[in-house]
């Protein structure tokens, strides 16, 4: 019974129905979530908890189905876990030493991220661009360290409110990286010294549009590169799908023979 149990479950929860239901229901629990956050209407709405419990309980039926179709694969997989996390942090009481960690809940929202396909893609790629955005925000690093112990030498002693000593100076270098207030941070310093705007237009150019560019640049190749390997994976899928036709087809055309035989045999005979 298990054995043909199994399989069916299986079917059930990887179809698309099936996983359109569950974004839906992420959906409903999203709002529940936010319209609990106004005590009024929570007063008045006596259903909004239950309709926060249902949704945990389609959650976690959810969760044990897939653990019964897919079995001890379901903890390989990295999503399945983060689903489970989610799960098990919305059953967290209200009441207890625990109970402030029930504002994790909202995380349940994160459902949708390996509930949507897309979505798991542009996770992936972000994923992906680690490596390249530690290297860009290192040369960021740099870039303003050295514009910060510039910038302190050159205009400490006309404005030390903004570049008196390096920590200041870095504060307002990332500040004009920012573009928050730019231009009153800079102005005492141009007003004293009218070729300095020639050093900051130079830092805002290279540290917010150039390195900006960079980190777009390495995100969009990481979108590309996830979308080829989303695109082989359907390939091999395709592929596969050929073969398993191709291999009923031959079984079918050896059957066929077969009979041919067989009923050649007994006109002979």
């Amino acid at each position: 019974m298990t054995d043909t149990l199994r399989p069916r479950v299986r079917t059930l929860v990887d179809s698309s129905r099936f996983q359109w239901f569950i974004i839906g229901v992420i959906v409903v629990n999203a709002v529940v979530l936010g319209l609990e956050t106004s005590p009024q209407l929570v007063d008045h709405a006596a259903w909004l908890p239950a309709v926060g419990w249902a949704t945990v309980g389609v959650f976690v039926v959810e969760i044990a189905l897939r653990i019964y179709a897919h079995g001890g694969s379901f903890f390989r997989d990295g999503w399945s876990l983060f689903d489970l996390f989610v799960v098990v942090i919305a059953l967290i009481p209200a009441s207890g030493t625990l109970g402030v960690l029930r504002v994790l809940r909202v995380l349940r929202v994160l459902r949708l991220l390996s509930a949507v396909r897309s979505m798991r893609r542009v996770v992936a790629a972000l994923a992906a661009t680690i490596p390249g955005m530690i290297s860009i925000g290192a040369l960021l690093v740099m870039l303003v360290y050295i514009a910060g112990v510039m910038s302190t030498h050159m205009f400490g002693g006309t404005d030390p409110e903004h570049f008196g000593d390096l920590p200041t100076s870095l504060l307002s270098l990332f500040q004009v990286m920012t573009g928050d207030d730019w231009a009153n941070v800079i102005r005492p310093v141009t007003d004293a010294h009218p070729l300095s705007w020639l050093f900051f237009i130079a830092y805002i150019l290279v540290s917010t549009y150039i390195v900006l560019n960079l980190f777009i640049a390495v995100a969009v190749e990481a979108l590309e590169m996830q979308k080829a390997e989303d695109v082989r994976e359907i390939v091999d899928e395709v592929e596969e799908s050929e073969g398993l036709v191709l291999e009923a087809v031959e079984s079918l055309r050896a059957e066929v023979a077969a009979l041919r035989e067989e009923l050649a045999r007994r006109d002979a005979s």
